[in-house]
């Protein structure tokens, strides 16, 4: 019989993603970390922003990644052109401090179609932002439904946009959520958590008969 053991990623070093209150609710941002590829739900993302926006024109959504643009799932170029034009949304490219940009964030949304662990979600959990992201397999291991954060089914706008509603509209949620998501991170996905793992993994394959 052949047994699967499961390790929660490569671990998070806490030191590098420190915990820091979340900004006003006033001009509140709110950031999508993540190659601009059509998988991470970018579409969806910016049709939310545009609904989102109409209704609190001081909201601002930011794409926070690479236009990977060798890639068959690239979002198309002139569709990102046309929405920043437009100001939907901020396009800020590949950055090498993301600390400091979940730092500036409110929420941290990733609408993903799908993932493995996303170690976005990763990062913004230690950082103590609240998560909204879809309920898919990778990205439920980080995020919990109202505890530190909320889920959207995959490609669901009108799920996005009311979840955003949601937490823009409830601070004590938004502050809540993201107490707990440093904790998760905290309790389960640092470093030695899963250095940790990885040993007792080793030793049960070693003394095993």
């Amino acid at each position: 019989q052949k047994h699967a053991s499961i390790i929660a990623g490569a671990g998070l070093a806490l030191d590098e993603f420190p915990a820091t209150p979340l900004p006003p609710r006033t001009n509140a941002l709110i950031i999508l970390p993540a190659r601009v590829l059509r998988d991470k739900g970018v579409y969806e993302f910016v049709a939310a922003a545009k609904r989102v926006r109409a209704l609190q024109p001081d909201v601002r959504f930011a794409l926070v990644g690479a236009h990977d643009t060798a890639n068959p799932g690239a979002v198309e170029a002139r569709d990102l052109a046309t929405w920043v034009a437009a100001r939907n949304i901020e396009w800020w490219g590949h950055r090498h401090d993301m600390a400091a940009v979940y730092a500036e964030a409110y929420i941290v949304c990733l609408p993903s179609y799908r993932e493995g662990l996303p170690r976005a979600l990763l990062e913004a959990a230690a950082c103590a932002r609240p998560l909204i992201t879809t309920d898919v397999p990778g990205c439920r291991e980080i995020c919990r439904d109202g505890e530190t954060g909320l889920m959207v089914p995959a490609r669901d706008v009108e799920a996005l946009v009311q979840a955003l509603l949601r937490m823009l509209d409830t601070p004590a949620l938004a502050v809540s959520c993201a107490r707990a998501a440093r904790l998760k991170v905290e309790s389960h996905f640092t470093l030695e958590h899963i250095a940790a793992q990885t040993l007792s993994l080793y030793h049960r394959l070693l003394t095993t008969p």
